[in-house]
């Protein structure tokens, strides 16, 4: 057997080998030999069936086991002329040919091979940062819509004009040219006026009755609301308001934190602020993390680091990006794709780059995650999908359970690894106040 290999480069290689016809002859005969001692065939004793009954009846599965067994020989023999070890190899060798003449197989096997990233120095290419400051004013701020949330609607003390943050009590009736529409109506329903919880315009219209005020309000529902009967219709309310609830003002004082820190042993007012300006403090960096510097931190990386990338994984990055660019486009531009190689190979060419991009970014962070011994197991993975779905009212195990069907648990994963990678870089350049 003839095999030639070429490294291309760290992380690509090829092997190319001409299998002769009498090396896959002698495999057949060495597996029909082996499968005559376990073989069951009607009319024979188990271990007596003559290798010419077992070649006739295995027939192709045969010849396609040997020339298995010589590929596996010709990918053994290729790699250790070429040096490398089965353990740094990614995902399956490509055989990215296989021709059958009279008397051999010509093969050609491409191999890729995980990256090797020098990381010398890679704390240097981080900028100190100051951490962000709360001034006491936002502290403040917040403090006051904590109590306002803490506060509870009770009737007016003295009679006016519904206003924009009262609980507006109402009957209403909604109708479509004169016909009344499922779920257009309700009894004493209770209205926050400037909450968005009614379409667009509702709401206005109601701010500025009385109390026992009867009106006829106008709006158009919108162009994508949920219901296909009413998007983009015009339709009339008949409100009648029965009663305007204010809420009761909270005062930022002891007994507000004592009833927002029960549990705690601090349940003083310094305390509260000493928790909400930590919050904020961990908003503020969280936001200046996600919008501005963990994506310079990852181009600077993606910039600075020079290595060679696998191009079968290069490939796949650009078939996932063909894949939902062909899901935007018509049958006959897809049938023009399939008919046309020139115009297909054009079109991969333009996510190529990106796709690099992509590829080299998931391998630094990779590399990154393994210095700052960053790992996330499937049970992280788990508990944020969890997490997620209850914050969203969704069943938990439903959206895992659709997550891991879809196959998307990996992404998701590798996501949360670079979220902690480029979060734990960041935090030791930032540079307290």
């Amino acid at each position: 057997m003839k095999i030639k290999t070429n490294k291309i480069n760290s992380a690509n290689a090829q092997i190319e080998a001409n299998i002769p016809k009498e090396t896959i002859d002698a495999n057949i005969e060495k597996i029909a030999k082996n499968l005559t001692k376990t073989a069951s065939v009607q009319g024979f004793r188990k271990g007596k069936v003559p290798v010419a009954v077992v070649k006739k009846q295995y027939g192709e599965r045969l010849v396609q086991d040997a020339e298995s067994e010589a590929l596996r020989d010709v990918l053994n023999r290729g790699l250790d002329e070429l040096k490398i070890s089965m353990d740094s190899l990614i995902g399956e060798p490509n055989i990215a040919n296989f021709v059958k003449n009279a008397d051999s197989i010509e093969v050609t096997v491409k191999i890729a091979m995980r990256p090797e990233i020098n990381l010398d120095k890679y704390k240097d290419m981080v900028d100190a940062f100051d951490k962000p400051v709360v001034t006491d004013k936002e502290v403040e701020e917040r403090l006051e819509k904590i109590a306002d949330s803490q506060g509870k609607f009770v009737d007016l003390k003295r009679k006016r004009m519904a206003r924009k943050g009262d609980s507006a009590i109402i009957d209403f009736e909604g109708s479509i040219d004169g016909e009344l529409f499922e779920g257009g109506a309700a009894k004493e329903f209770a209205l926050v006026l400037g909450s968005g919880q009614f379409i667009p315009g509702f709401e206005d219209q109601v701010i500025g009755m009385k109390i026992g005020e009867e009106k006829v309000i106008k709006v158009t529902f919108p162009e994508n609301y949920g219901s296909d009967k009413l998007a983009g219709k015009d339709a009339e309310f008949k409100v009648t308001l029965s009663n305007i609830q204010e809420k009761a003002k909270v005062e930022i004082d002891d007994a507000l934190a004592e009833k927002l820190l029960a549990g705690q042993d601090d349940k003083s007012l310094d305390n509260l602020k000493k928790q909400v300006r930590a919050q904020l403090e961990n908003e503020t960096v969280a936001k200046l993390y996600n919008e501005e510097l963990k994506p310079a931190l990852l181009e600077t990386f993606v910039a600075k680091f020079d290595f060679d990338l696998p191009e079968f994984v290069v490939e796949q990055e650009i078939d996932v990006s063909l894949n939902k660019k062909a899901s935007t486009m018509s049958e006959d531009e897809i049938k023009e794709l399939r008919e046309n190689s020139d115009k297909l190979e054009k079109l991969r060419d333009t996510f190529r780059e990106e796709a690099q991009r992509s590829v080299r970014a998931t391998f630094i962070i990779d590399a990154l995650a393994t210095a700052e011994g960053v790992k996330v197991d499937e049970n992280e993975v788990m508990q944020t999908i969890y997490y997620e779905a209850m914050q969203m009212g969704q069943d938990p195990k439903m959206a895992y359970d659709k997550y891991k069907e879809a196959g998307y648990l990996p992404a998701i994963q590798m996501s949360m690894v670079e979220d902690k990678v480029l979060t734990q870089i960041l935090n030791s350049k930032m540079k307290e106040a």
